[in-house]
């Protein structure tokens, strides 16, 4: 019932990076509307929220079980495009809700085949609870009290509508989704002392056990399987300055990010599966151009592995350039 090593890093490459790291760094922003967040969260002062960005992921080799670093076979060239469509509300004063789910295309060259295939992803649902009835932003901070971060705590529910390798697939290079269900919880703590805004992103999450009876397209006899829980952190400074373009002024804000994630080992059977869990670090660069209210924002982001030893484990090692915009409704 076990897969091979080459196995579970494709299916982890194909389930996409959207599915095992935070959202994407350039989703919106702080409880002001600047600085970066690693979740889909509305600005205080926002009803509502569109958030749409189109991600290109370059793979580039993998990390074995123990952390070691390999480069991929010459001639290999895999890449996911996706497609990612965000929607956030205010529900009352305190309260809001988020949706997101990509839209995934795997092109690929291995071993000296090639694919092509597109599918929906796996798609998220969040609620969120804000601790502060207003916006915590400062231009200068006068005493203890103003350095308080602004706490934004929620649930955030991942949904398997995506092709998995439990579904009628017979290959890792058609996955688009976990093919499990997960329940997060999370914590965003967020501060702005203009020009300067820091943002903390911290996530747990649990796995439900699912019954498996068909692995790539294959019957096999059904057991209970389930992954290990999912721990991920993303830590973003930010700088904002004015920038006057065509005559009209526009907010841009520049974005350095580090950010982790770990799973555990997970279970077949109740029984410990060795082979699987994995643990990857990532730093990106962002960029991002917005109006003066904040109503529109552009941004482009650099998601990059550190190709080394030790960077990574159990997952294969990528670049992602994102390009995203952003409506807010005020």
């Amino acid at each position: 019932m076990k897969r091979t090593a080459i196995q579970l890093i494709l299916a982890a490459l194909f389930s996409g990076a959207a599915l095992l790291f935070p959202a994407s760094e350039t989703r919106a922003g702080s409880c002001c509307g600047g600085g970066a967040a690693a979740a889909l969260v509305l600005p205080k002062s926002a009803h509502s929220m569109i958030d749409t960005s189109l991600d290109q992921e370059k793979y580039d080799g993998s990390w074995s079980k123990d952390g070691a670093y390999h480069r991929d076979q010459p001639g290999t060239n895999t890449r996911q495009y996706r497609l990612n469509l965000g929607y956030a509300l205010r529900l009352a004063q305190r309260w809001q809700a988020s949706a997101s789910v990509p839209y995934v295309w795997n092109i690929n060259k291995y071993s000296g085949a090639s694919s092509r295939y597109r599918d929906i992803g796996d798609a998220t649902f969040s609620l969120w609870y804000e601790a502060f009835d207003s916006a915590m932003c400062r231009w200068k901070s006068f005493e203890p009290g103003d350095l308080a971060p602004a706490a934004t705590f929620g649930l955030s529910l991942l949904v398997p509508t995506g092709v998995s390798p439990y579904d009628e697939v017979k290959s890792s290079f058609d996955i688009t989704g976990r093919g499990f269900y997960r329940l997060d919880g999370n914590v965003l703590l967020d501060k702005t002392l203009y020009p300067w805004s820091a943002s903390l992103f911290l996530s747990y999450g649990a796995y439900i056990e699912r019954p498996v009876n068909r692995v790539y397209g294959e019957y096999v006899e059904p057991y209970h399987k389930r992954l290990g829980a999912r721990t991920a952190g993303t830590l973003a400074l930010t700088y904002s300055d004015y920038l006057d373009v065509l005559e009209t002024r526009r907010v841009m804000t520049y974005t350095a990010t580090i950010a982790e994630v770990r799973e555990g080992e997970g279970t077949i059977n109740n029984e410990r599966d060795a082979s699987s869990g994995l643990r990857k670090s990532t730093v990106s660069g962002t960029i991002a151009c917005a109006t003066l209210d904040k109503a529109w924002t552009l941004k482009a982001t650099w998601n990059h592995s550190i190709k080394s030893d030790g960077w990574g484990s159990n997952t294969p090692a990528s670049d992602i350039y994102s390009l995203g915009i952003t409506h807010v409704f005020n």
